[in-house]
């Protein structure tokens, strides 16, 4: 009776160290189903970008380190100017794997030790958003600009679990550190608020 009761607790250990790497790739597929890899981002910002996104792949990287893969992302322009107080004017579209393509707008104030004007091509990389209309609302973060002429740039903005990594490159003179936020809306707006 105990050989009979060691063999089955040896298979019983042998499957359940076998089952989890079983599962691995599984759930790896079930993520990337949902989510998009570093290698779809970055050559959807060099199409996107162009000639301009030398270090594209190295923010990239660091977002994806940071963060993981995201769940959707938003092509789009920008512009924004400030004077310690500032204000930014965007519009794009929200691509995600499930729900097809949405088009938003975003406009914000920020307020810091910051001047200048820019405009700029932007691509936000946007995680654990669970609807498209959870995108809808205000994302809080810090902002910093140091060029003259053109750049390339990564920040994080924040609203409850949903996370935005917006990539700008653009043209103009900028420099300072701000806080403020972006409202994305359904509709193109004037007011910041």
């Amino acid at each position: 009776m105990r050989p009979l009761l060691r063999r089955l607790a040896l298979t019983a250990l042998a499957l359940a160290s076998v089952a989890p790497a079983a599962l691995a790739p599984v759930a790896a597929q079930a993520q990337q189903a949902s989510g998009y890899t570093m290698a779809e981002i970055v050559t959807e910002g060099h199409r996107f970008f162009g000639a301009t996104a030398g270090g594209l792949a190295t923010v990239v990287e660091k977002a994806f380190q940071e963060r993981g893969l995201p769940n959707g992302y938003i092509l789009g322009e920008e512009g924004s100017g400030a004077f310690i107080g500032g204000l930014r004017y965007g519009e794009g579209t929200l691509f995600t794997k499930n729900a097809g393509e949405h088009r938003v707008y975003w406009q914000g104030p920020s307020i810091g030790f910051d001047a200048g004007g820019d405009g700029a091509r932007t691509m936000m990389l946007v995680y654990n958003l669970p609807s498209t209309e959870a995108i809808y609302g205000r994302f809080v973060g810090f902002s910093g600009s140091a060029y003259l002429v053109g750049g390339l740039g990564m920040t994080l903005l924040q609203k409850d679990s949903i996370s935005l990594a917006p990539i700008r490159t653009g043209l103009g003179a900028r420099l300072g550190v701000n806080l403020g936020y972006l409202k994305f809306s359904p509709q193109a707006t004037w007011n910041p608020f």
